[in-house]
């Protein structure tokens, strides 16, 4: 989420946020996002960082899943993240940061996979908050967007100037949602040189 979101009252009433998002069908995109995470191989001790993770749906449902990962989300808000914090229990494993997605408190190179779950159409800069996303994702990383499909281009054009290297695919998951993913180019392994 952006400062300028923030500000928005919505931010400042998680219980509220949390029943909306439920209304409006967010919660079973949450539970697919983190089956996708869930899904996708990780090896154990992998870090994943859900930035704007809002009420702390995704973490807690992926912890429930894999507790062999190492589960972070951040947020903007401060009542978001006391939410989510109180959601996910006081024996739970998951960090949650206060953290503003352009300037995010992480070492460079510090997660396996990224993922954004509906709130990029929420940050004030794109073009930073891509630039964050790179900076703290490892080499061999992923970063992954699901968000309405009509802030796709805004998201596929942040992530092409702050992941170059990196294929972007867009793939649908309903009438209104996809997920922009940028993933290391494949490269050819050089053939074995003949004797």
């Amino acid at each position: 989420m952006s400062e300028h979101a923030h500000h928005f009252g919505l931010f400042h009433q998680p219980a509220l946020y949390d029943r909306m998002n439920r209304l409006l069908g967010f919660r079973s995109l949450y539970t697919r996002a983190a089956a996708d995470v869930a899904g996708a191989g990780l090896p154990t001790g992998s870090r994943v960082l859900d930035v704007g993770t809002g009420p702390g749906q995704v973490p807690i449902q992926l912890a429930r899943r894999r507790p062999d990962l190492s589960i972070e989300g951040a947020d903007l808000s401060p009542e978001m993240i006391a939410h989510a914090r109180q959601a996910a229990g006081p024996a739970s494993e998951i960090r949650f940061t206060c953290a503003d997605v352009a300037r995010l408190p992480y070492p460079d190179d510090s997660f396996d996979l990224v993922i954004a779950t509906m709130s990029l159409h929420h940050w004030a800069d794109r073009a930073a908050g891509a630039r964050e996303l790179r900076r703290v994702l490892r080499a061999t990383g992923q970063v992954w967007i699901y968000e309405f499909r009509f802030f796709q281009r805004r998201a596929e054009t942040a992530l092409r100037a702050a992941f170059p290297e990196y294929t972007l695919r867009r793939d649908g998951i309903s009438a209104l949602i996809g997920r922009l993913t940028a993933r290391p180019h494949e490269r050819k392994q050089p053939l074995a040189q003949r004797d």
